[in-house]
């Protein structure tokens, strides 16, 4: 009984991932032709050109589907190890981070010429 469901099922997730995916660059052809030939002077976009804008953004600004779990991972992991540390050695790990970086040291208002 699965299996027939799944079969049924796949032709519809198919059919509206590629409707998902006409209305997104349509959406994106006429926001851009509405917009930036006004303002810019810039040519007008066909609907495969917006299609390439849309991927574009997803590649620079999306990324490839990892939706920050990546990112998150690793905070989760930093944040497990300084769980434990004291106050006092937390201020030294940032600043021996913030040297590191580059970001100079915080801790030299309170110290003398």
């Amino acid at each position: 009984m699965r299996r027939r469901t799944m079969f049924f099922l796949a032709p519809v997730v198919l059919l509206v991932f590629l409707l998902f995916i006409a209305v997104g660059g349509e959406v994106v052809r006429q926001l851009w032709n509405w917009l930036l030939p006004p303002l810019f002077g810039w040519r007008e976009v066909t609907f495969w050109q917006a299609l390439g804008i849309l991927a574009l953004c997803r590649i620079l600004f999306g990324g490839f589907g990892v939706h920050g779990s990546a990112r998150s991972n690793v905070r989760r992991r930093m944040e497990e190890r300084c769980e434990p540390m004291t106050p006092e050695e937390g201020e030294r790990f940032r600043q021996r981070m913030r040297e590191r970086l580059g970001l100079g040291a915080s801790g030299d208002e309170g110290k003398g010429p």
